[in-house]
């Protein structure tokens, strides 16, 4: 299911959502500009696991450079692996984080995402601590921004295409329907890998199960008080 646009946002140009679409976008054309050197920037700033795990872990006075794998909790949420990562997290974004940022105002919003980010990061860290895999993307950090749409706007409606055999459908779809198979999808595809999900590369379905669950969690906290609003069609 591709999602094209929700009708709970005010406003669809919000301006922390879309710095940090910007953002992304402007690391990912870096990255392409590396060249062979891609893998250097990539190992020095993906989430690695294990590094993490190292570092949680340490004694109560260590080394400053046992501390940087820690880093990679926040500068791995900026890093993708290519144009259809990159493409469906930022369109992912784009549709639901506006809302989100509608109801939290700029600033909570910015420490939100971050947090979610961190938080759908250590929840990988925990499923595989020993994993020498890099993990990389923004779709930890999103899962949370879906966890806060699902909170705000269950009875907000997103417009899909959903592709059936050769036929594409456009379709709008409850976000309560949509947010929530979309979370059973990831926490399926989890609970089938189970430890071995993010210790084998590929997607990684416990930082969206995490970022999610994040996001359902800290979302009544952090909203303003704003009147849920829909866009007039």
């Amino acid at each position: 299911m591709i999602p094209l646009r929700d009708n709970a946002a005010p406003r669809r140009l919000t301006p922390i959502n879309l710095a940090l679409i910007a953002a992304n976008i402007a690391v990912f054309i870096y990255e392409l500009s590396l060249g062979p050197r891609l893998a250097i920037f990539a190992e020095r700033f993906a989430l690695v696991p294990a590094a993490v795990t190292r570092a949680l872990s340490s004694n109560s006075h260590p080394a400053p450079n046992s501390l940087a794998p820690l880093i990679t909790l926040v500068t791995s949420m900026f890093i993708h692996g290519g144009f259809w990562h990159i493409a469906g997290n930022m369109l992912y974004l784009f549709i639901f984080g506006a809302a989100v940022e509608y109801r939290m105002g700029s600033m909570r919003y910015l420490i939100f995402y971050f947090a979610a980010g961190i938080a759908a990061a250590l929840a990988t860290v925990w499923i595989a601590p020993e994993s020498s895999v890099p993990v990389i993307g923004a779709s930890g950090a999103i899962a949370g921004v879906l966890g806060a749409y699902f909170i705000f706007y269950p009875r907000g409606r997103i417009l899909t295409i959903l592709p059936i055999f050769f036929f594409i459908q456009f379709v709008e779809i409850p976000a309560v329907i949509y947010l929530l198979f979309w979370f059973a999808i990831q926490l399926y595809a989890g609970l089938q890998e189970g430890g071995r999900a993010g210790a084998v590369g590929g997607v990684a379905w416990w930082a969206h199960v995490g970022g999610f669950m994040f996001g359902i969690g800290t979302a009544p906290m952090l909203a303003i008080n704003r009147p849920p609003r829909r866009r007039s069609r």
